[in-house]
């Protein structure tokens, strides 16, 4: 077949499967996950059963392959954070901050216990943690940070601290939090002094 050709058919099956996402996404936050068929889908998605099938084996497969493309997505989103101008120290604010800011809008429940399962959500919790540990280290150099604890586990306090994130009330409650997390990175005098201040 012409390069064009392949190209244009690979282009529509990526916007199908872009549709079928979109949609299931729409009718489970709508209805609810038990709500959710294979007959909706493919009815509002504009396709027909058949063809939803040779995409997807269920409306679980579904949502982990929309769960997936969130999950990149926040990814690419906190790299491209990490890589702007300033400081470690800033660049690491700012990163958990955002990364607060989409622990607040994670799914709960059934639909949670679902989407976080499977290779995809180990991948992502390790390459975090890699962005953190490196922003960390970076930091920890001209002594922002404490230097006392190696930056891995400085990382995964982070990781569990802005968890709590997920049940704050506001935006302004995230920033505290960061606040606070950040505060548990300063070396003890320099935390110790911005307290009496």
């Amino acid at each position: 077949m012409p390069k064009l050709w392949n190209e244009t058919i690979d282009a529509h099956r990526a916007a199908v499967r872009e549709a079928i996402l979109d949609t299931t996404a729409r009718l489970v936050t709508e209805g609810g996950l038990r709500s959710v068929t294979m007959s909706q889908i493919a009815e509002q998605t504009g396709i027909g059963r058949a063809t939803l099938y040779k995409y997807f084996s269920d409306v679980e497969a579904v949502l982990l392959a929309w769960h997936e493309r969130q999950v990149t997505a926040h990814l690419q989103q906190l790299s491209d954070i990490r890589d702007q101008d300033g400081t470690a120290v800033e660049r690491l604010t700012a990163v958990l901050e955002a990364y607060a800011g989409i622990a607040r809008q994670r799914h709960g429940g059934e639909l949670a216990a679902l989407l976080h399962q499977g290779e995809h959500v180990t991948h992502a919790e390790r390459h975090l943690h890699g962005m953190l540990q490196h922003l960390i280290a970076q930091a920890s150099q001209p002594g922002d940070l404490g230097s006392d604890v190696p930056p891995a586990e400085l990382a995964q306090y982070c990781l569990h601290a802005l968890t709590a994130a997920a049940a704050v009330p506001s935006q302004a409650a995230v920033t505290r939090l960061v606040a606070v997390t950040l505060d548990g990175l300063r070396p003890k005098m320099a935390a110790t002094d911005r307290s009496s201040a």
